[in-house]
């Protein structure tokens, strides 16, 4: 990695740090003056530590979520990512893992799974390199008064994830992105971004159609 791509990436951390959201939203990477604030601090390093590794593997396909569910980024600050896989690692792919740096945070005692991860990064395995994982909006949505749920980004959060997801893919090589769930869709098309494609979401009974929809769209990576 060069000066340029390390100046960027700190940048773009930065910005997701300073960015204000609803009180129907959480931050995970804000700065704060408090144990959330610790927590954070974690999280932003966490997600520095994974795009600097993918900027090693150099990704051809990114694919784009919809937002951070509660037992995956908005703990780990990596998408699709629980805390139990954080730790652990995927040894298959030679991503995470505490020995490589990675830290849980305290705001849990276990280190649990999530299951749209789960299910997402054992079918990634499959594909070399591996795709990169980005957010249509990179922040936790949560239902009013219950930040331990999920809710579906709105319109105008969609938009607020916009410049992040341009730079994202100003930032990598990528050559195909694929939309996982009709949020992440609608907001690439807004953006005017061509796809290779939409897949199901896994959650909520989409494991089968997630799966086969994956390996249809990205035959050509499989190993």
């Amino acid at each position: 990695m060069d000066g340029a791509f390390d100046s960027a990436l700190s940048a773009f951390i930065d910005g997701l740090a300073r960015t204000e959201v609803s009180e129907r939203t959480f931050n995970q990477f804000a700065y704060r003056n408090d144990n959330v604030g610790a927590a954070n601090a974690i999280r932003r390093e966490n997600l520095r530590l994974y795009l600097e590794q993918m900027a090693v593997i150099q990704p051809r396909v990114l694919m784009v979520g919809e937002a951070p569910g509660y037992r995956g980024m908005r703990l780990t600050g990596i998408p699709f990512m629980s805390e139990y896989m954080l730790l652990n690692g995927l040894p298959a792919l030679g991503l995470f893992g505490s020995e490589r740096g990675y830290r849980k945070t305290d705001e849990t005692e276990r280190a649990g799974k999530e299951q749209s991860g789960t299910i997402l990064w054992g079918t990634l395995a499959e594909f070399r390199p591996v795709p990169l994982l980005w957010g249509a909006f990179p922040f936790h949505p949560h239902k009013p008064g219950d930040a331990w749920s999920n809710r579906a980004p709105t319109t105008g959060e969609l938009l607020i994830g916009q410049p992040f997801l341009r730079e994202i893919i100003r930032l990598f090589p990528v050559e195909k992105i694929i939309a996982v769930g009709n949020k992440a869709e609608e907001s690439l098309g807004r953006m005017g971004v061509d796809i290779a494609g939409k897949v199901r979401h896994p959650a909520q009974g989409g494991k089968n159609d997630f799966v086969a929809g994956l390996r249809s769209a990205l035959a050509e990576y499989r190993r």
